[in-house]
């Protein structure tokens, strides 16, 4: 299948205003693209790319006073097959799992597991296997969050969302990664794109999307615990520890946000 994808951000920056963007689609992505993926912006300002620790692709560019536009708009190949589910296994031994992949076992900012354990423990040490032990943490929060866009908060953590009970995606994903973690399950942060293809069109303006993957049988599956259950179309933008190290914009300033437009549909044929 063909997806047509991209959005429009704008800024009103008081003063000149240096910013990092993650807005470009995750490298392991670039080979599926038909048109480029570029971030231009209106006023045209001059911007700079480079990797960052996790291996995302990130635009640097500095503002000056006024209204700056963010905005792209691509299409990508996808194979249109819902996201992998993995055979349940015995969970790798912490031993043995490979060095780059311990990071996904601590603490983070926003994944704070280390406030969690004990509950984690209490509640899913008796489930055996690795894929059903997450199944049934993303079962937990789909219960424990409830959805409302409204209530989106920057600083809410992993067990303020379980405290709170209410919140958007971010928090759906911080939860179970929080709680993944706290099981010795490596868990990493995802945002990205997910359109409503294969499922019932949501009348709300559409967002980026946050989710989850953990590394199980030797690889990276993806896993979703505001959905609960596979998706077709799911297009990553960045990995990380939490949304602190994926912000879709971080400005070393104070600019105001005036737009924010994301937009992704599966193209006809």
């Amino acid at each position: 299948m063909i997806i047509r994808a991209g959005y429009a951000i704008a800024f009103e920056c008081a003063a000149v205003t240096p910013m990092i963007l993650h807005l470009n689609i995750h490298p392991s992505r670039a080979a599926d693209l038909i048109s480029p993926d570029v971030v231009r912006t209106d006023p045209y300002y001059p911007t700079d790319a480079y990797l960052d620790l996790f291996g995302n692709r990130v635009t640097r560019v500095e503002a000056q006073p006024g209204v700056v536009t963010f905005h792209n708009d691509f299409t990508i190949r996808d194979s249109g097959s819902p996201d992998e589910t993995p055979e349940d296994a015995p969970l790798t031994a912490v031993a043995k799992l490979p060095s780059e992949v311990l990071v996904y076992l601590l603490a983070s900012r926003y994944c704070d597991s280390d406030n969690l354990s004990d509950f984690a423990w209490s509640q899913f040490g008796g489930i055996g296997g690795g894929a059903k032990l997450v199944q049934a943490i993303c079962n937990f929060v789909h219960g424990r969050i409830r959805f409302d866009y409204a209530t989106a908060n920057p600083r809410r953590t992993a067990s303020d969302g379980f405290r709170d009970g209410i919140g958007v995606c971010r928090d759906f994903a911080h939860l179970a990664a929080a709680l993944c973690r706290a099981m010795n399950v490596p868990a990493r942060y995802c945002t990205g794109y997910l359109g409503d293809i294969g499922v019932p069109q949501d009348p709300a303006p559409m967002d980026f999307s946050a989710w989850f993957e953990v590394f199980l049988n030797g690889r990276w599956y993806t896993f979703d615990a505001r959905h609960k259950m596979p998706r077709i179309g799911r297009i990553v933008m960045a990995r990380g520890r939490d949304a602190a190290d994926v912000a879709i914009s971080t400005a070393f300033g104070q600019p105001l946000l005036k737009r924010f437009e994301v937009t992704t549909y599966e193209e006809a044929a």
